[in-house]
């Protein structure tokens, strides 16, 4: 005989949905918390008291209204004094934030990261931003986890990064590693770069309120994360999102995954500078400087810009006819190659694409910008609260 959930267990979850749902949107009356959660007025007021005695949320009075009668109560996510600590691993650089609750980014730090750097090498570069990003800590403030993005193929159960190509790391434990040397008794969680900024996207970015989205990141090479029916779709082991990797000229350039003729060997860094005939560049500032010399009518630039564009198009089509999006967004350096090539994009995925997935279908760049990826590290590790709020330390 099934057992349905005791009382403690409901009155946990209606916490946890009534966090989220002020974590998400931010400062939020009783009343309409009331009618969205479908609770009464008495139990809303309890749960926002167990929350602010907790110290997650707060309470107050709203702005004036000019509406006659007394207002409804004000509930905001203590931002300030409830935190994450995000990481975002690129192949040029390492970026650290700390992030409120709430979504708010209340600190960011940045370093360059040469090529070749190991997980071992990178984490105490990483607890060293930490280390000054805690000398700004208000009086009383709470850790409630950190999360890494990461550009690579991230296992689901352990966060350790089994293959990042762009970045030389194999079967790298970047998660065990930070850890180790934060010191600190808080979770870390570890997610492929483009799957979290989909999640941040999509739980408070331009695609909030769509429930089909593909972001597509590029750095060196190129991944998506995917939102499908509302929910992040990573596969079995938590590997999905690769199209990068998808072979789209048979006996192609050389990928650094080691086949050829994949995707981003004609969208991604090596593609484009080697098209322009800059195979000795590298990095972001290397193709922007590719996509202003297009601008100027440098006419090799202008080849190699339009050529990508057409292969993004290519790829973005295909992804269109298989998960019928209602929204691709262009973030990292693929969102530079959108609006340097947009015509070219939009021509070839007109041509490609099947005229059913293609009628809703809108494409866009990142609300979040570069903060995206460490939103949405945040976001994994403000999961376990959000799941749990009375577990917070």
């Amino acid at each position: 005989m099934r057992v349905g959930p005791s009382q403690d267990e409901i009155r946990r979850q209606n916490l946890g949905a009534l966090l989220r749902y002020v974590h998400l949107h931010g400062a939020t009356t009783r009343a309409e918390l009331t009618n969205v959660l479908g609770l009464n007025r008495s139990t809303i007021g309890a749960l926002t008291a167990d929350l602010a005695a907790a110290g997650l949320v707060t309470e107050g009075a709203p702005k004036e209204t000019g509406r006659a009668g007394r207002p409804s109560l004000v509930v905001r996510p203590e931002s300030e004094r409830i935190f994450a600590y995000a990481y975002s691993i690129e192949v040029d650089r390492l970026r650290a934030a700390r992030v409120g609750l709430g979504g708010a980014v209340l600190d960011r730090r940045e370093l360059d990261r040469p090529r070749g750097l190991t997980a071992a090498e990178a984490a105490p570069l990483l607890a060293g931003v930490v280390k000054e990003m805690r000398q700004a800590l208000p009086n009383g403030a709470v850790c409630v986890g950190a999360g890494i993005a990461v550009c690579g193929m991230v296992r689901r159960d352990d966060g350790l990064v089994r293959l990042g190509p762009a970045t030389g790391w194999v079967d790298e434990p970047i998660g065990a590693a930070l850890g180790a040397e934060l010191g600190v008794d808080v979770p870390v969680s570890v997610g492929n770069v483009a799957d979290v900024a989909a999640f941040a996207e999509h739980a408070r970015g331009t695609a909030a309120g769509c429930d089909n989205v593909i972001y597509l990141y590029g750095d060196v090479g190129v991944g998506a994360g995917i939102i499908a029916g509302g929910r992040r779709l990573t596969g079995h082991g938590g590997y999905s999102g690769e199209v990068g990797h998808m072979v789209v000229v048979r006996d192609g350039a050389r990928c650094e995954c080691g086949n050829r003729g994949c995707w981003e060997t004609e969208i991604g860094e090596h593609g484009l500078l080697r098209a322009a005939g800059r195979s000795d560049a590298r990095g972001r500032e290397a193709l922007l400087e590719v996509f202003d010399a297009a601008d100027r009518g440098d006419a090799r630039a202008q080849t190699a810009v339009r050529q990508a564009g057409d292969w993004l198009g290519f790829g973005v089509a295909n992804l269109v006819n298989i998960f019928n999006p209602e929204m691709v967004i262009f973030g990292g350096t693929m969102r530079d190659l959108y609006l340097a090539a947009a015509a070219q994009v939009r021509s070839r995925l007109n041509s490609n694409g099947l005229p059913a997935c293609l009628e809703h279908v809108r494409l866009r760049t990142p609300t979040l910008g570069t903060d995206a990826p460490l939103i949405g590290a945040a976001e994994l590790a403000f999961d376990r609260l959000l799941a749990d709020p009375l577990d917070v330390g």
